[in-house]
């Protein structure tokens, strides 16, 4: 038996699964603080991982596994969060999370040596917040460490370290396998982390966590990605055309492609994955946008007071505050929220409707630069779950929509890992 772990690092919390070959055996889900939006401690994404540890490796033993059996475990997190520590890995800035913005002066900066890179340059860019991060340093910084990297450094003792996936939008390019020659006038060289491929083991866990986790010392480190990547490996299989929309707090849209396609005008990338490249972006809309305004309870009641068959009156740009990454990259675009119908159902429809078209309008960009429509596409994320919502996707985008069978990020965070 060999057992593989997966942690990802969400915006609502930190969820863990433990996968025996394909087959999940046990998941932990923990929350942590309201992150979007603002600087925090990044101590705080350590101390929720620790919490959902204790618990996943508690559930594993109470299915009559043994931690001890676990051979690797890999982390995803959110991509663009990031933080600066010292080479005891304590964090010398505060944590930026990745919709954080208004870095004008770095995105000058940028623009200056950058210009024809394949990267976000604006004042929302991951690279201007890495640079915002050196200003606000306490201490003298040691490691650059993506939410991710932060977590695997913490399970290794060791900071250095990350991912093609997660430093992509810092400026590594995946075709050279290295950082650019320009970087070095944007950002001190020796703070970035050496990059590796995707589920590449790295170092054996540390000695403390292994021991207070009842885990082998002889557990490997594997090299993570990002949130919705992990969404990705989880719900979809690995052919090309193939498609995952993730509808969690936020949206986000990959699609296997030969080819790889980069417009950063819109916030539109390709990572690395195996022989392919995974197109798409992210977008600020999605479920946290709609939990503004309803609970639980009342999505699953009002949606099921929608007919997604009739075209919608309403023509919405849901976001919760002005910031869009991907399908239009602005980090001043307003939110469209108005008018709002006395119907509660009605508003709901609208912002149904909305999220849908920018969907739709992600998968347009993509085929529109050479990247074709996708031949099916498998739903991760809370909103998997409601087939009114489905439906209005599928008018939109005029492509089947299945909901995959996993759609828990750990679980395609533990798929990483290959011996």
């Amino acid at each position: 038996m060999m057992l593989r772990l997966g942690i990802d690092i969400g915006t609502s919390g930190v969820r863990t699964a433990v996968l025996d070959g394909d087959e999940v055996v046990s998941t932990a889900t923990t929350e942590h603080p309201k992150q979007l939006g603002q600087a925090i401690d990044a101590n705080l994404w350590w101390d929720a991982v620790e919490e959902c540890l204790k618990s996943q490796m508690n559930a594993l033993r109470d299915t009559g596994g043994d931690p001890r059996l676990i051979a690797g475990v890999a982390v995803d997190g959110t991509s663009g969060s990031m933080v600066l520590t010292d080479s005891d890995l304590n964090p010398v800035s505060p944590a930026l999370m990745y919709n954080s913005k208004g870095f004008t002066e770095e995105a000058v900066e940028i623009a200056r040596h950058a210009d024809d890179a394949h990267i976000t340059k604006g004042s929302n860019s991951a690279l201007a917040r890495a640079m915002r991060l050196v200003k606000e340093a306490t201490e003298k910084p040691c490691h650059l460490l993506h939410q991710a990297d932060f977590i695997a450094a913490k399970l290794m003792g060791q900071g250095g370290h990350s991912d093609f996936n997660n430093a992509l939008k810092t400026g590594f390019d995946p075709e050279t396998n290295a950082w650019p020659e320009w970087i070095a006038h944007i950002i001190e060289p020796s703070l970035l982390p050496r990059v590796h491929a995707p589920g590449r083991a790295i170092a054996h866990v540390s000695t403390s966590v292994a021991e207070t986790y009842g885990l082998s010392p002889d557990m490997m480190v594997h090299a993570g990605t990002t949130d919705s990547i992990a969404a990705f490996l989880a719900s979809a299989p690995i052919r090309e055309s193939v498609a995952v929309s993730s509808l969690g707090s936020t949206l986000a849209i990959k699609m296997l492609s030969s080819t790889r396609i980069d417009d950063p005008s819109i916030g539109l990338y390709s990572h690395r994955l195996g022989e392919f490249w995974l197109v798409g972006g992210a977008s600020n809309t999605g479920g946290a946008v709609l939990k503004s305004f309803f609970s639980t309870s009342e999505l699953v009641e009002l949606s099921t007071q929608i007919d997604p068959s009739k075209p919608c009156d309403l023509s919405y740009y849901p976001l919760l505050q002005p910031g869009e990454r991907f399908p239009i990259n602005d980090p001043d675009l307003a939110p469209l929220l108005t008018p709002r119908p006395v119907e509660d159902a009605a508003f709901l429809y609208g912002l149904l409707d909305g999220i849908a078209g920018i969907e739709a309008q992600c998968y347009e960009a993509i085929n529109a630069r050479g990247g074709g429509m996708p031949s099916r596409i498998f739903t991760a994320g809370g909103g998997s779950q409601n087939e009114v919502w489905t439906a209005i996707r599928a008018r939109h985008i005029g492509v089947p929509i299945e909901t995959a069978e996993y759609t828990d990020a750990a679980i395609g965070a533990a798929k990483l890992i290959v011996q």
